[in-house]
């Protein structure tokens, strides 16, 4: 049981990636006050964890019933995180922010990334859900089940922990240099798109 709980500790690790979706969501949520960002991660962790949860538990049949391959459903996330990937790197985000601000300044308002697209596709995306989904059909039982679970349940709490943490480190380093950074992360965001794209179609056309 140690074993498999230190292999699905890894896996989801290396697939969800806390210490790279940090950096992210502090790009993303710069508008965003100190209260307003810790709302968005609790929000952008929990919401993940239901839809791995519900993918964990009937993901297969969901997938089947509806028709829908895994194959398209990769295609589809990273389409959409390619889209916020070249507002990121244009800074079309912070442009929209400015024009809103102008025209409500009493009540701004700030864009709410928690669900989309932290909470899917960054969070629970194709590659995390697969993930979990493959583990669960791997490990029948209720005992092994609670253990990949377990694993799952680790890794978003370190997650939550690194969105937490990344509003403050950002803050710290600037102004200037947190918008390098962010259109640095839009850079690195397009590419992991374009290479969820790439595995949906290369499986699509086998």
């Amino acid at each position: 049981m140690i074993e498999l709980y230190i292999s699905s500790l890894i896996t989801f690790f290396v697939v969800i990636d806390p210490p790279g979706c940090a950096p992210i969501y502090a790009g993303l949520s710069s508008g965003a006050s100190a209260v307003q960002r810790r709302a968005m991660a609790v929000r952008a962790v929990g919401v993940a964890a239901a839809i791995l949860l519900v993918f964990a538990l009937f993901g297969e049949d969901l997938l089947k019933g509806l028709g829908i391959s895994l194959a398209s459903f990769r295609i589809a996330g990273g389409i959409m995180l390619f889209l916020i990937a070249l507002e990121m790197v244009f800074e079309k985000r912070t442009q929209r922010r400015e024009d809103r601000a102008a025209r409500i300044a009493e009540t701004p308002e700030v864009e709410d990334v928690s669900i989309f697209p932290m909470a899917m596709p960054m969070i629970a995306g194709p590659g995390s859900i697969a993930s979990v989904m493959l583990l669960m059909a791997r490990n029948d039982g209720l005992e092994r089940s609670a253990v990949v679970l377990a694993a799952l349940a680790t890794i978003l709490a370190l997650t939550l922990v690194a969105l937490l943490a990344a509003g403050p480190i950002m803050r710290v380093l600037g102004a200037r240099i947190e918008a390098v950074i962010t259109r640095l992360l839009g850079v690195l965001l397009a590419a992991l798109a374009v290479q969820f794209v790439m595995d949906g179609l290369q499986v699509s056309l086998r």
